[in-house]
């Protein structure tokens, strides 16, 4: 709970996207910040209340462009970016300088220097703030103390936190095998931005399912990567591929693995890692569907026997809550001192496609 708080003045910058347009409903409702900067230069002078469907002090907000947002950042306490990579770098470097916290939802802070020509195809023109960064996937990586002090927080990206949720925990208890670690991913449209593209457009994609980004070109394989390398000290070399599903929302994992165990004590090292989390659920029984977590900052996941010696472990959550937005709130309560569900839907279809189609 959080009781006789003062509320913390909040930016989201780039509100018009749709994990910005997730984090501005959830911080409008959110009981310890307040919604006092909106940025978003194609919905600037707007008011927030008139493109999307919240109310309250939020709503009559003003959404400020970009350029005119910079100014303004040392007015909030907290920054949430939900810009593409090379403008959070920009913009974490000039809200840091101008004393906000920062969060960002892009993965501009989530790998070492050394790796963005490869896996983001440009230079990091900030390496000094990846030494301060802290990447937090708070169910798996264990950041704690050192959110406390973070200036600047790494939001996981949406692939990486279902696929690491559901792997993590086995890799670090050596119950399956590095080698051969298959995952075949599916997510909404949202995943994709909201930039116009033709491939997304309805006549597109209705009716239709697609793979894209096969091989090692999707750049969460080299999150997830490191991930794994850091905090189980065990390196692996994963085959990933994901697909576009005909539906707005949601990410469904599955990820074939291979182990000597049954599936009983696979399922039960999950349970024990995930025991006191509120939004990690290990469920038995049928695979979890997306209609489970759309809406909430739940990720669910399910452990089945598959070939002999191979498993198949399911791994559902929204893109845009658990994988996005709902997690950068997570990570920032966790960061203020508060519990880490404040503000967080944790009902199923509690927000369905609420931040969608404004």
């Amino acid at each position: 709970m959080i009781q006789n708080v003062n509320k913390v003045a909040a930016a989201v910058v780039g509100v018009s996207g749709y994990s910005g347009m997730e984090a501005a409903r959830i911080l409008s409702e959110h009981p310890g910040f307040s919604l006092a900067l909106a940025v978003s230069d194609r919905w600037a002078g707007a008011r927030l209340g008139d493109r999307l469907p919240i109310s309250g002090a939020s709503s009559d907000v003003t959404v400020t462009a970009q350029a005119d947002a910079v100014d303004r950042l040392g007015s909030v306490a907290v920054v949430f970016l939900c810009t593409p990579a090379e403008v959070s770098m920009d913009l974490a470097a000039r809200a840091l300088a101008a004393g906000a916290r920062v969060v960002d939802v892009s993965g501009a802070f989530r790998l070492p220097a050394s790796a963005y020509p490869r896996w983001y195809g440009f230079t990091h023109s900030c390496p000094e703030l990846l030494a301060e960064a802290v990447y937090s996937l708070p169910e798996a990586t264990g950041a704690g103390d050192r959110l406390r002090h973070a200036r600047l927080v790494s939001n996981p990206g949406c692939y990486a936190t279902a696929s690491t949720l559901a792997v993590l925990p086995l890799l670090s208890a050596g119950v399956i095998e590095r080698e051969g670690i298959v995952i075949d991913a599916k997510s909404g449209t949202t995943g994709a931005g909201r930039a116009p593209r033709e491939e997304l457009l309805f006549s597109e994609v209705a009716d239709d399912f697609s793979a894209y980004s096969p091989g090692r070109t999707h750049r969460h394989v080299g999150e997830m990567e490191a991930v794994a390398l850091e905090w189980t000290g065990r390196s692996v070399a994963l085959t990933f591929c994901p697909h576009l599903l005909p539906v707005r929302r949601g990410i469904l994992s599955a990820l074939y693995l291979k182990t000597a165990a049954p599936v009983s004590d696979l399922a039960a090292t999950l349970r024990r890692a995930y025991e006191d989390e509120p939004f990690v659920r290990v469920v038995d029984g049928a695979p979890p569907r997306l209609s489970d977590v759309n809406g909430t900052n739940d990720c669910r996941i399910s452990v089945h026997a598959a070939a002999p010696g191979r498993v198949v472990v399911f791994s559902a959550l929204d893109n845009l809550v658990k994988g996005a937005a709902g997690q950068a709130v997570q990570n920032m309560n966790l960061a203020l001192g508060w519990a880490e569900t404040a503000g967080l839907p944790v009902a199923p279809g509690a927000m369905r496609g609420a931040a969608v189609g404004a």
